[in-house]
């Protein structure tokens, strides 16, 4: 368990907070493409590690990342015009471009100079593969966009799907490094008998319960999970966590899953999941979770979704929710129809990490030892984030975007082979690839 300090450390994200500087220290995921779908299209309400931010496209195609409180009197700048190559207050007409500069004054007189004294705080923004990134750092020239494949393809990845999660960031990506919890939460009224023998998914659910290994790496933390195959051999389960909020989870087997899925901070209570992925070469959905037992996920992060408000809450809700206690079937439940009775594997992963409030008092966990992924991961970001804050040591994979060249995935090998080294040869897989036309905004 962690001591109360540790928590509010890791769980804070806000301006000035140590976990937050570390944030930013990276390019993060900050809106789809599509959501500003053209020029001069109407901005959006961003909120990201806790500020309160506007987004728009210029006339040009340029993406601008600004604060939303105009610099004169504080109005929001979301009731701005969006026209000729910035966004215009409509209080007073003042107008700012992408870098935060104030282009035009037209209530200050013609010979005044003011207009050169005022910035509104703007970041960096690049967008790549259906993804507007944001630079929400301290240095004048930002470092490079990581390396992440499925962002990285020149046709783009299939699907850049985004789902709202209401608890803190940590509480979805220790989701993620909690492999074991698939063969209960996902999958705990699949029968053995209804697998092939020899399969991945016969070895998962012939023996529920894992062994597993973690091994600190040069971009995070991976983890291996392993299980009983043929007498001579383990069912491995690899998952990545590449920092600062990256993960790749298992699904298929190592080398066919061009796909990677982040949890990004709003705020200290609320984040957004992304998962980013194309598909493999039979045709498989990746990200795709359909299952026994798991209707309604035909597409990644669940299909069942309400239309984006203008809130700054209201982006990429799923209709199942703490509210509606996520649509539980009793009924499905009791009868082995669905182990939650909860439709969706990635809303199944919502009930339970937002059941544990805004932000878990992981003062009062019992870790066992299917939680040393989680105990590995929890020690080194705070202690990244510590050198960050006390020595300035850069975290890693800040100026390396080649080792966010990695995949994940499922294998068989012999109960001899070491695990790292076998998985180290199949994800040798990953191939270079040529980045598409970008729009950068500096």
């Amino acid at each position: 368990m962690l001591s109360t300090k540790d928590n509010e450390f890791l769980a804070r994200v806000g301006p000035g907070t140590p976990m937050g500087n570390f944030f930013r220290q990276y390019w993060l995921p900050a809106i789809r493409s599509d959501e500003l779908p053209a020029p001069d299209c109407p901005p959006v309400r961003i909120k990201l590690l806790g500020e309160e931010l506007i987004g728009y496209r210029t006339t040009s195609g340029a993406v601008g990342l600004i604060q939303n409180a105009c610099p004169h009197r504080g109005a929001s700048l979301f009731f701005g015009r969006n026209e000729e190559e910035g966004l215009r207050c409509v209080y007073h007409g003042w107008k700012f471009d992408v870098t935060g500069a104030c282009v035009d004054m037209p209530s200050e007189p013609a010979e005044s100079n003011f207009k050169n004294k005022v910035r509104a705080r703007a970041y960096k923004t690049h967008e790549r593969g259906g993804i507007i990134w944001a630079y929400m750092g301290p240095r004048e020239i930002p470092p490079p966009l990581p390396d992440i494949e499925a962002n990285m393809l020149s046709t783009g990845p299939e699907h850049v799907a985004v789902l709202y999660r209401a608890c803190n960031w940590m509480q979805g990506l220790e989701g993620e490094m909690d492999t074991v919890h698939a063969a209960f939460l996902h999958y705990g009224s699949a029968r053995v008998e209804d697998e092939e023998p020899g399969s991945f998914n016969f070895f998962h659910y012939r023996e529920r319960a894992a062994r597993f290994v973690t091994v600190e790496t040069d971009y995070g933390t991976a983890n291996g999970a392993y299980r009983p195959a043929e007498e001579d051999s383990y069912y491995w389960r690899v998952t990545q966590i590449l920092f600062p909020f990256y993960h790749m989870i298992p699904g298929g087997r190592i080398g066919e899953g061009i796909k990677i899925g982040a949890y990004v901070p709003m705020d200290d209570y609320n984040h957004l999941q992304w998962e980013i992925g194309t598909y493999k070469p039979n045709g498989e959905a990746l990200g795709r979770s359909v299952a026994r037992g798991n209707p309604g996920m035909d597409a990644p992060l669940g299909s069942r979704r309400l239309p984006n408000g203008t809130g700054w809450l209201e982006r990429h809700r799923s209709d199942q929710n703490m509210d509606n206690d996520f649509f539980i079937d009793r009924e499905a439940q009791k009868n082995h129809e669905s182990y939650t009775g909860i439709a969706g594997i990635r809303i199944q992963d919502c009930a339970v990490t937002e059941s544990m409030g805004l932000i878990n008092d992981r003062t009062t966990e019992h870790l066992g030892t299917t939680d040393s992924f989680i105990i590995r991961t929890r020690r080194r970001l705070i202690a990244m984030a510590k050198a960050l804050e006390d020595q300035g040591i850069t975290p890693i994979g800040v100026d390396n975007p080649e080792v966010y060249r990695q995949r994940s995935g499922e294998m068989v090998i012999p109960r001899a082979q070491d695990w790292w080294n076998a998985y180290e040869q199949k994800r040798e897989a990953w191939e270079k690839v040529e980045k598409p036309t970008t729009v950068v905004s500096v």
